[in-house]
């Protein structure tokens, strides 16, 4: 009998050791996976301002950046994926209706969201085409309620008049005769905003029955194919210098794969939705590159516009699951 209660002390006294240790293991957790989301998405952010770097200060083409970052991304994501899992590597072709699923994320959600927002980019700068695409979140609340047949929720109709009230403010500073930026760099940053709600709801059949990597890989790979017929990879143009050089390194490798890879194993960790909010991180560090790196000028209009936008993401997750 004593010998019994000795060896329920003790294992009460390991289930209290181990308790502590679980609990530090899963904080340690959640804060790598916090790290790992703004990470990504600070590295999203100076990727546009280094894309803007290149398009407007050597003369490199905004296609031909896009056919080589989907063709050199999608490749290496593909690589590791065939290494990891061969067995489903091919496994989306085999069905014809996820086959038309994959090539229409391909051009209408990855090609459409990277060439709009690039654009965009070109035609701006990265701290306005990123804020302006940071409206893909609204198109989505609207959709969802449009498809549900229900009146959108106070929340969402507030984010709605923030988000239109940004816009506003950031391309016309309040003046309604006059824009701030071309009337092409506000029809392609509101085009990276539809392409990205597009890219977000599209392929979530597809994730659920994939993995992520192979989706992805095979999403950058077949549009980077695609647009190889607009502009070839071996039509290079532009001023090229060790700047360059390392301007697209960094968009293709820390822009793109470390990026993604980083905000998909945040996601895993801590979910999409507080990855998603994270992800917020980004138009911030593209507004803070873009203003002392590429002394953009940014007035108290555009960080009021900006911040409205920005603000919407919070918004919309409120009473969220």
């Amino acid at each position: 009998m004593e010998q019994r209660k000795k060896n329920v002390l003790l294992s009460a006294s390991i289930d209290a050791s181990v308790e502590p240790q679980t609990l530090a293991k899963e904080k340690s957790l959640r804060i790598k996976g916090f790290m790992l989301a703004i990470f990504a998405a600070t590295l999203w952010g100076v990727s546009g301002s280094f894309g803007q770097f290149l398009f407007q200060q050597k003369g490199v083409g905004v296609e031909w950046m896009i056919t080589v970052r989907m063709l050199i991304s999608g490749f290496i994501l593909l690589l590791v994926s065939f290494t990891s899992d061969r067995a489903s590597f091919f496994e989306i072709f085999k069905d014809k209706k996820d086959t038309r699923q994959l090539i229409f994320f391909s051009i209408t959600g990855m090609l459409a969201v990277q060439y709009t927002y690039f654009a965009a980019i070109s035609h701006s700068n990265a701290a306005t085409a990123t804020v302006l695409q940071f409206a893909g979140p609204v198109l989505i609340a609207i959709y969802q309620a449009l498809k549900s047949k229900k009146m959108p929720a106070i929340t969402e109709i507030i984010a709605v008049f923030l988000a239109v009230l940004g816009t506003f403010l950031l391309v016309t500073h309040g003046n309604t005769s006059t824009l701030t930026i071309s009337k092409m760099a506000l029809v392609m940053g509101l085009s990276s905003a539809v392409a990205l709600a597009i890219y977000t709801l599209q392929p979530v059949k597809l994730l659920n029955k994939y993995s992520s990597i192979t989706v992805v890989g095979w999403g950058m790979f077949i549009g980077g194919l695609a647009f190889s017929f607009v502009k070839a990879p071996w039509q290079v143009s532009g001023h090229w210098d060790l700047n360059t050089f390392l301007a697209a390194f960094f968009i293709i490798i820390f822009g793109t794969l470390l990026a993604f890879y980083a905000y998909l194993t945040a996601v895993k960790i801590i979910g999409g939705q507080k990855s998603s909010l994270l992800a917020s991180a980004e138009p911030l560090s593209a507004t803070i590159i873009a203003v002392v790196w590429m002394n953009v000028s940014f007035f108290a209009m555009d960080w009021i516009g900006s911040a409205c936008i920005i603000a919407t993401i919070f918004i919309l997750s409120i009473g969220k699951k």
